[in-house]
């Protein structure tokens, strides 16, 4: 018996992935909002009251694709600002955007379109989910010599500023993806230019 239900357990899951790759390829070319459950469901091949053993709505499908796509940056964010030299960590956050939109494009062009969408449960999930990325970069940022003497919210302040970057530095690759060497590699030096300024700010900040 324990067998059988794991065998539709792993079906159930199976069934449920489809269900979000289904909607991540359907929303390359819409928004969440004009994104009808039948043409999830067809895309995959189930019947549309498939769709509510998953999920309660498209919004629900949206949130969830929201934790897909983010859950993933928390390991690069971690990386990104851990206690190094300026010049470093701002070179290794350059390049792990760059790769990590080179591998999820589909997932950052969904976050970069219902961040301010029209679909309010996203828009919330994708800010709660923003936030907790702050946090994250205010904890890494405190082990930073550099940050003795600063404030808990002067350090939240500048954690939000790193997170807003990475997010205009996504969409920035994203746009020259299929751009020529010459146009990326741009984009690279305005990326590390931006987030340098942010760094020489810091510096400064208490001063």
């Amino acid at each position: 018996m324990s067998h059988t239900l794991g065998i539709r357990q792993v079906q159930k899951q199976k069934t449920r992935q489809a269900l979000l790759d289904a909607a991540l390829g359907l929303l390359e070319e819409q928004s969440l909002s004009s994104l009808g459950l039948r043409e999830v469901t067809r895309a995959v091949g189930v019947a549309p009251t498939a769709f509510y053993r998953h999920f309660r709505s498209t919004a629900d499908l949206g949130v969830a694709l929201v934790e897909e796509a983010l859950g993933s940056l928390h390991p690069m964010i971690r990386q990104t600002v851990s206690p190094a030299d300026s010049d470093q960590r701002i070179e290794r956050a350059v390049q792990l955007i760059a790769h990590h939109v080179d591998a999820y494009p589909a997932h950052v062009r969904f976050l970069a379109r219902e961040r301010h969408g029209g679909v309010q449960p996203v828009r919330e999930a994708i800010r709660e989910q923003l936030a907790r990325f702050a946090e994250e970069v205010k904890a890494e940022l405190a082990k930073d010599p550099e940050s003795r003497g600063w404030r808990e919210d002067d350090l939240l302040m500048l954690a939000h500023l790193y997170v807003d970057q990475m997010l205009v530095t996504s969409s920035l690759f994203l746009e020259a993806q299929e751009a020529p060497a010459e146009e990326r590699e741009r984009v690279t030096q305005l990326a590390t230019r931006q987030m340098r300024l942010i760094s020489v700010g810091r510096r400064h900040w208490l001063g």
